[in-house]
This record gives C-alpha cells, structure tokens and sequence, in this order.
C-alpha cells in the first residue's frame, strides 16, 4: 500500500497545522484525505493545495504515487506509521457545543429550542446551578460533570439568542468568552502583569480594589444578586459592608461550638418559625433588605460633599 504515513488532524480546527507544517510533513509527496480530515482538505486546498479525496485508508492501494493520509484519530486503526500532526488544544470540544447549539437555533433545528427567550430560560439557568451545587456537595464527580455540562449549555443558549438581538442588544459567545479573558488577565496583575507575587489574602485584596475601580459603584449593595437566599444575600452584604468600612449587624452570640451545632440551631429556628406559621426566608429576605437600604443611606451619606 503506497502510504507513506498518515498524518492525524482536527476536524473541528482544520488550520492547526500551517502550510509550512504541511510541506514539511508531506515531504513533497501528494496528500490524500478521508471524509474526517474533510475541513483541513479545504483550508488546504484555499491554500493552493493538491488534496483527493478519499472514502477510506484501503482506496490509496491503487494509487501510483506514495503519499501521505490525512485522518482524524480513529480513522486509521490499522496504519503503521501515524504522526500526530496537529493536536487540539483544551477546550477544543467547546467548538463543538456552539456548533450544536446553533444548529438547534437554525432552520430546520429544534422548534422548542428555536422559540425560547432570556426570560423563559431564566428558571434553567437557576435550576441547572443548583443542581450543580448539589452535585459538589455530594463530591460525585459523574454527577459534577453532567450538571456543569448542563449550567454550560444555559450559558451558550443565552449567548446564542442574544447573537439574534436587536443591534442594540447583541451579543454572541465569543463576546462572552473574550469579556470573561479580559477581566481574568485585568484582574490577575500578579499573573499577567507586573505586580508581582502575592499571597491569597493580597490577592482577594487586589481583586476588590480592582473590581471596585472598573464598576465604580456607590454603594456595597450594587452588585450583590437580591435572587439568591436570602441568607447568602445577607452574609454578602456584611463582607461586602466590612470591606468598605461601614456599619455591620450587632452579631448574635453563637453558643455553639461547630458549624454542624450551628446547623441544628438553625433548624430548630425553622421548625419554631414553622409551628407559628411564619416564613423564615421571607422573615430573614425582609430584614435583609431593610439592611439592604440602611447600607445605601450610610454610603451616599459618606460620599455627598
């Protein structure tokens, strides 16, 4: 069989590998593809390449030629000689999850998937994270990976559906990708800039510092989402109220020992509350967001001339 070698490709990033890999891999001899290598035949070929195609590693044998298969991994199991031309780099496969999710969106696609909006997904996105959460707390790492799976297809539906925006609105998942990089690398000097090295404490230090310049907020309750329990609103805005400097709740004594005592205090409260009919999450989401207001008083108080 006339193969020289055969050369691994992506079949998701067909320009891996640049036409001067490719002359130096092939060696002069011609290139053949089969159907997985399809893309890279075509970057090739816009590049001014020879490329055939063919339906399988078998069909070279009756060729005159020596030449050099290009294949995705799988396609050739039984080849001598393979050379891995171009590995994918992580997070190759996130290709693939935009690639489906805009097939769903597209004529022809789904028509559940076609008609859903920011407001209808808003409850998946909520159920998704929880289920998430769950799953990290259950330290189950089949579970882990679905579940963040399912929170990663919320963020790549909203982003597609914002790609169909008005122009005003729009934005896609490459939008997404580059502000989060963006903010990663600003909010990192210490990693990707010059401030050197530090330690954690410095570290969440900067990254408020920093946070606090690119937002500019008033107050230390912009920001804080009023959607989660009320709870982790609550303890949001203490850390968040401690930082700026300004005033806390009077802590209650804890006269428990562990977190875990301290869960079934807890719970006695909720079962208290229960018997009187009281709701505790909006008994407590009540008194939050009375401290919700006092904290924006305090802060535009300090800030007026």
């Amino acid at each position: 069989m006339p193969v020289a070698s055969v050369v691994t490709v992506s079949s998701r990033l067909p320009g891996l590998l640049s036409p001067a890999g490719w002359r130096a891999v092939s060696g002069g001899r011609p290139l053949v593809a089969l159907p997985g290598a399809a893309a890279t035949a075509a970057a090739l070929r816009a590049d001014g390449w020879a490329v055939t195609d063919l339906p399988d590693v078998a069909a070279a044998a009756g060729l005159a030629d020596d030449v050099v298969v290009l294949a995705t991994v799988g396609e050739t199991p039984d080849a001598p000689d393979v050379v891995d031309g171009a590995p994918e780099p992580a997070g190759a496969r996130l290709l693939d999850v935009a690639a489906v999710m805009d097939r769903l969106r597209s004529p022809g696609g789904c028509p559940w998937d076609a008609e859903q909006t920011h407001a209808s997904l808003r409850g998946y996105l909520l159920e998704e994270a929880h289920e998430a959460y769950d799953a990290i707390v259950d330290d189950d790492p089949a579970a882990m990976r679905e579940e963040l799976g399912d929170v990663l297809l919320q963020v790549v539906f909203h982003a597609r559906v914002a790609a169909e925006a008005a122009p005003d609105r729009r934005f896609d998942v490459d939008d997404v990708a580059g502000d989060l990089v963006d903010k990663l690398v600003r909010r990192h000097p210490h990693v990707f800039g010059d401030a050197g090295p530090r330690d954690v404490a410095e570290v969440e230090a900067g990254w408020e510092e920093i946070k606090q310049a690119e937002k500019q907020r008033r107050s230390p309750t912009e920001g804080v989402s009023r959607s989660q329990p009320a709870a982790a609103w609550g303890a949001a805005l203490v850390r968040r109220a401690g930082r700026a400097g300004l005033s806390t709740p009077a802590a209650a004594e804890l006269e428990v020992d562990s977190p875990e005592e301290l869960g079934e205090r807890l719970f006695a409260v909720v079962a208290a509350a229960e018997q009187r009919g009281w709701d505790v999450e909006d008994a407590l989401r009540e008194a939050v967001r009375r401290y919700a207001g006092e904290l924006d008083a305090e802060a535009a108080a300090r800030s007026a001339p």
